[in-house]
């Protein structure tokens, strides 16, 4: 586990929505309109809190995030966990070790966790914003605006955390 990698990836929502949720760059005043935030509203956060909390939840999916765009880490999930896995001559731990020499750096590129990520933002943030917003009476646009942010932040979270993670 790389925390440095993970630190990195947690401050990717943050930047997007900066970009993605600004008013004069972004789908601001777009995401403003559907989601019924106004300029009060907005100014009326506590910041500290807001921005804290997102940090701590864009860590949590970074974590989580490993697990879906390394495929490594589930020989590890399989493996240390048995009886002898702290004996590094088990059979247990020489096969880990055998299958990290092996295939240890296969499908460990940005382009592939960003692959990861994408799929996970559709089949799973995708899914549940839209039952959040179906429940809430939003409409297409609120839908299709933070869903589009969250599947970019997981592709880029995805491809960072599978590269260098």
């Amino acid at each position: 586990m790389n925390f440095p990698i993970l630190l990195a990836a947690t401050l990717i929502p943050l930047v997007i929505g900066f970009v993605w949720y600004n008013p004069k760059i972004g789908f601001g005043k777009a995401w403003m309109s559907a989601s019924g935030m106004t300029e009060e509203k907005a100014k009326g956060a506590n910041m500290i809190v807001v921005f804290g909390l997102t940090i701590l939840f864009s860590f949590m999916i970074a974590m989580i995030m490993q697990a879906l765009v390394i495929h490594q880490i589930h020989f590890g999930s399989i493996l240390k966990f048995q009886a002898d896995s702290a004996d590094p001559n088990s059979e247990s731990s020489q096969l880990l070790k055998t299958l990290m020499e092996k295939y240890g750096h296969d499908h460990r590129t940005f382009k592939h966790g960003a692959f990861h990520g994408t799929i996970s933002g559709i089949f799973l943030a995708l899914p549940l914003l839209s039952i959040n917003a179906l429940f809430e009476r939003r409409g297409f646009k609120y839908i299709a605006i933070n869903a589009g942010y969250w599947i970019i932040s997981f592709a880029l979270m995805g491809g960072v955390i599978c590269q260098w993670a």
